[in-house]
């Protein structure tokens, strides 16, 4: 789930050893969120063919890799990340789904991938947030739609809004900090974090108009938490 553009660098070793455990506390759902994203594409691509994912951001705990390929046997997944730390935490929970044969690991940008539409469906999953201004993420969606099938599935999830302008959801954001025994004092250092470390679409007419401006049609939202949102579109025919 690290990002594909320079602001990977923030991903180090230590905050990939931790990303797990955070992301699942910063997201209430995580796990649902990716459960569903494996459905959706299921359902949307039909059951039990032949199928190649490209999975842009791949880096940290790789579910999307790890609970599709556990519903479809015979999908195929092409796992692209920056980071080298977050890479290698995916590689090794690739490794412990037995599904290492199944998945090409690259370090590097889904603008490094050879050029055509190779894949039937794409994820980019935690990373646009992290991408600043409008021009990086519509470059990093139009290099996954150049890179997909006319008709092909893409999942995209990740925070919207930006986070001073919901003031309850931020505080609620908190309030999950708290619940895991976080102190009043690290709830408003983490607060301050988020405040000043993403660059989230402002609005989830946004988000659809990112999608529209790289080549996406029909989106949809699955699923919402917060902040965050997961939707499904389409490479346009």
């Amino acid at each position: 789930m690290s990002p594909p553009s320079d602001s990977a660098g923030k991903f180090d070793s230590s905050r990939a050893t931790e990303y797990e455990e955070q992301s699942r506390i910063a997201l209430a759902g995580y796990d649902a969120c990716h459960d569903l994203a494996a459905c959706v594409l299921a359902a949307a691509l039909g059951s039990g063919g032949s199928v190649q994912v490209l999975v842009a951001g791949a880096g940290g705990s790789a579910q999307e890799i790890t609970k599709a390929g556990r519903l479809e046997p015979g999908w195929r997944f092409t796992a692209v990340d920056p980071s080298q730390p977050m890479l290698d935490i995916a590689e090794a929970r690739i490794a412990d789904a037995a599904m290492t044969e199944r998945t090409t690991v690259i370090l590097g940008r889904v603008e490094d991938l050879p050029a055509g539409e190779a894949f039937d469906a794409a994820t980019l999953i935690g990373v646009l947030h992290h991408l600043p201004g409008h021009e990086a993420k519509v470059s990093i969606l139009e290099a996954i739609a150049s890179r997909l099938k006319p008709g092909g599935p893409f999942i995209l999830a990740g925070n919207h809004h930006a986070y001073a302008s919901k003031p309850l959801l931020l505080s609620a954001w908190g309030e999950r900090w708290r619940a895991q025994g976080a102190t009043p004092d690290e709830v408003k250092g983490k607060l301050g974090k988020i405040l000043q470390g993403a660059d989230p679409p402002h609005s989830e007419e946004a988000v659809m108009q990112l999608l529209a401006d790289a080549g996406f049609t029909d989106g949809q939202r699955f699923f919402s938490s917060l902040f965050w949102g997961a939707w499904v579109a389409f490479k346009a025919i």
